[in-house]
């Protein structure tokens, strides 16, 4: 509704920010407590969260919500380098890469129109590739810190609490970059769209999709806690599908043969990944 993306993630974070400050001063939820060097170990993981939720925002502003969510089901591809590159080492069993080829093939096929061979929307593709590899950074950054923190029960770190202060903490670092690159903008784009949707419109639509984006996240790192990767997974690709059909369904957008198959397969490919990578590897037997 307004073409100044990076100020929307900013204000998308600042209701979230409202959220937990409430449930914090009313009580209905234990207040961090948490050191300098505690606050300190989670800045990277803020930093990465900040990257991967802009980097969504701007892949769906510039593009089609579905197509930002089929890029987006390439996740694991970024989630399985990164874990090999950076230490500790992760080595998932080969039945898990092996369904990288899926993933990879389903979203080269939703880019093929046909009659007209690849058609992609470069720049969507690209911001929703730097929120997978930022999100991939932040799971593996942010594992250790977030196990430790959640270990100390004097620190009041749940599942809940840790996204709020990585929130905060994101909220932080989109703010720069909201000065540096739609501030001189920023008031000209918010007049022109309130002119278009109307004021109340525009807030409206920015504080409901602040409050689910929030709601969303912070219940899903509190049901994986309580439930599991796989079942998580599971429901995290049914997401992934219900979106893309509901998104074509009200924005409009066009879902040919090839999007649909592609898009399958990609979705496919990663519930199957998801499932492979939380395969114990065989023990060794006994002599």
């Amino acid at each position: 509704m307004i073409h100044a993306h990076w100020f929307v993630a900013a204000a998308q974070l600042v209701v979230g920010i409202v959220w937990s400050l409430v449930m914090w001063g009313t009580g209905l939820r234990k207040t961090p407590n948490l050191t300098s060097a505690d606050l300190t170990a989670c800045i990277p993981i803020g930093l990465c969260a900040c990257i991967a939720h802009g980097g969504s925002v701007l892949a769906m502003g510039v593009g089609a919500v579905s197509f930002a969510q089929i890029v987006k089901a390439c996740e694991p591809v970024f989630a399985a380098v990164v874990g090999v590159l950076l230490p500790p080492v992760d080595f998932k069993p080969m039945l898990a890469y092996a369904m990288l080829i899926p993933i990879v093939g389903g979203v080269g096929l939703a880019c093929i129109k046909e009659g007209k061979g690849v058609d992609i929307n470069v720049e969507a593709f690209m911001y929703a590739s730097v929120a997978n590899a930022a999100a991939a950074l932040k799971g593996k950054l942010g594992g250790s810190v977030t196990k430790a923190l959640k270990g100390d029960k004097s620190k009041n770190m749940d599942s809940a609490n840790v996204y709020a202060i990585m929130n905060i903490i994101s909220f932080i670092f989109t703010v720069p970059i909201v000065i540096v690159s739609e501030l001189p903008t920023l008031r000209e784009e918010w007049d022109k769209s309130c002119a278009e949707h109307g004021t109340q419109a525009l807030v409206m639509n920015i504080a409901l999709s602040g409050l689910f984006f929030y709601i969303y996240n912070e219940f899903a790192f509190a049901f994986t806690a309580q439930v599991g990767a796989v079942t998580s997974s599971v429901l995290n690709t049914a997401k992934r599908v219900i979106i893309i059909v509901v998104s074509a369904i009200i924005f409009g957008e066009a879902m040919e043969r090839n999007t649909v198959i592609g898009s399958a397969i990609a979705i496919g490919g990663t519930f199957a990944y998801s499932l492979a990578s939380k395969k114990a590897p065989a023990k060794a037997k006994k002599a």
